[in-house]
């Protein structure tokens, strides 16, 4: 009997190099010249949520884009950020949350699946919980899926876990 290979699509954010990442965007924000004396501020609250302080929009644009560059030095994919609308908090600040996207839902999962089954290859996919398992005889027949799903245009990150 042959045997049979498989591989998981997930989609997951490292919270360590997330924590990392708003570290080092304070510590920018605090030693840069058009932020002395700003309220501006980063934390994590809650599992998969940073919330952003600014003085202003236009400071709050600047922190955010601070905060994508150290996730893209911390290779933590754009597309994990998913973020709220932008709110007036107290003291004349303004406040935006950002969701961290981890686990990939049930309806974008279908999506994954049904690109899979359209691609005529000899695979199997299957939707478990938060990810999608890939299961094939032939492991070129993996390798081509996951450049399949690579040239997806997705609006979530994904990760290829478990290659057996």
């Amino acid at each position: 009997m042959a045997k049979e290979h498989f591989f998981d699509i997930v989609s997951e954010v490292n919270m360590q190099e997330v924590d990392n990442a708003i570290v080092q965007a304070l510590k920018e924000i605090k030693n840069r010249y058009d932020f002395k004396g700003s309220k501006s501020n980063i934390e994590r609250t809650g599992d998969n949520q940073i919330t952003i302080i600014s003085d202003d929009d236009y400071k709050l644009e600047s922190v955010i884009d601070i905060l994508k560059t150290k996730f893209i030095k911390r290779d933590i994919s754009q597309k994990a950020m998913d973020f709220g609308k932008i709110e007036k908090a107290s003291g004349g600040t303004v406040r935006q949350v950002i969701s961290l996207v981890a686990g990939i839902s049930s309806d974008r999962a279908k999506k994954i699946t049904i690109a899979i089954r359209d691609s005529k290859l000899k695979v199997k996919a299957q939707i478990q919980n938060e990810q999608i398992r890939v299961t094939a005889k032939n492991i070129d027949d993996l390798q081509s899926i996951i450049q399949l799903v690579k040239q997806l245009d997705l609006d979530f990150p994904v990760q290829f876990v478990n290659m057996r």
